[in-house]
């Protein structure tokens, strides 16, 4: 028999994690010869998460929970699922049910039938969401498939199945700040769409404000591009040819006489502010990939265990 865990990130979802667990146990057991299971990552929650976890996974053996020892973020929770992972089949879903889990059935049926290793849940709709957040999403995706080498696919989010090949081939990647959907996007092997529309949130309030939406597009940008340092240097040479044109231009101006540059001082500041903008901005680009390698020459863990509860290794540990 198959089996397949749903991996479910969490971060203060108290409000919704008892409909999501009774949504996603009702379609796990529609499904035909195969053993379900939901690994809950608890991120650091504030709230009662926690105990709510807790009490769901005394009461069902198949419900294996991750408590972190505090909030590492999205990316780092969907990872310590996908590492803790034995199945055959897992889906990486959000617990908001924007993501509906009773499509899971029908992720299972697209993959035996495309013998696809990742099927990727495309966006038709997006209902609950503002005209700046989707105008922002298709930005970034045309940004990111201009810069990087790898083709990502619009409208997707993490909700995806993925096999084990695939699991296996994510889990032997060893950088520290991960962009999933990117990674998955890497590592090849057959991918497949499956076109869905998605829900409003069920209840609570948003993880990823603008903030968190732009840090994480700075992640992914850098992690998966290096046309930025291109754009320095291109930056770079056209600062400096202007520089020479202007040089001559001061220079044939004094010695023909038609400009008087030389004695002004407006035209020296421009310059002096344009070539400063364009070193300052050189530089801070170089900056962030410096940062990038810093992060990942620390080697410190992506997360770290504080318990873990229904796995073989039911204990606290560092990963």
């Amino acid at each position: 028999m198959q089996t397949l865990s749903v991996i479910v990130p969490c971060y203060n979802e108290e409000a919704v994690i008892q409909e999501f667990y009774k949504r996603t146990k009702q379609a796990l057991l529609s499904l035909k010869d195969t053993d379900g299971y939901i690994i809950f990552i608890n991120d650091g929650s504030k709230d009662n998460t926690k105990y709510i976890l807790n009490h769901i996974a005394s009461q069902d053996e198949k419900v294996q929970v991750i408590h972190f020892s505090r909030n590492f973020g999205h990316q780092p929770a969907v990872t310590a699922g996908m590492n803790n992972c034995k199945s055959d089949l897992a889906v990486i879903i959000d617990a908001d049910l924007q993501d509906p889990p009773e499509l899971i059935p029908e992720l299972v049926e697209t993959h035996r039938r495309e013998e696809a290793s990742v099927v990727f849940c495309v966006r038709k709709k997006r209902d609950g969401e503002t005209a700046f957040k989707k105008l922002t999403a298709k930005l970034f995706y045309k940004t990111m498939n201009n810069l990087s080498e790898v083709e990502f696919p619009q409208d997707t989010g993490d909700f995806r199945l993925v096999d084990r090949k695939a699991i296996d081939a994510f889990n032997g990647l060893k950088e520290k700040g991960k962009y999933i959907r990117g990674l998955i996007s890497w590592i090849g092997f057959k991918q497949v769409p499956f076109y869905y529309n998605r829900d409003a949130r069920f209840a609570g309030e948003t993880k990823y404000p603008f903030k968190k939406m732009f840090a994480f597009a700075k992640k992914a940008l850098l992690y998966f591009s290096k046309k930025p340092l291109i754009l320095s240097i291109s930056l770079g040479s056209v600062a400096f040819f202007i520089g020479i044109i202007y040089a001559l231009w001061v220079w044939l101006g004094y010695l023909f006489d038609f400009t008087d540059v030389i004695t002004g001082w407006s035209s020296t500041v421009i310059l002096i502010i344009f070539f400063g903008g364009v070193q300052l901005l050189t530089i801070g680009v170089l900056g962030q990939y410096i940062g990038v390698l810093f992060d990942e020459v620390k080697s410190r863990p992506e997360y770290i265990i504080d318990e873990k509860i229904n796995f073989e290794d039911s204990e606290k540990i560092i990963d």
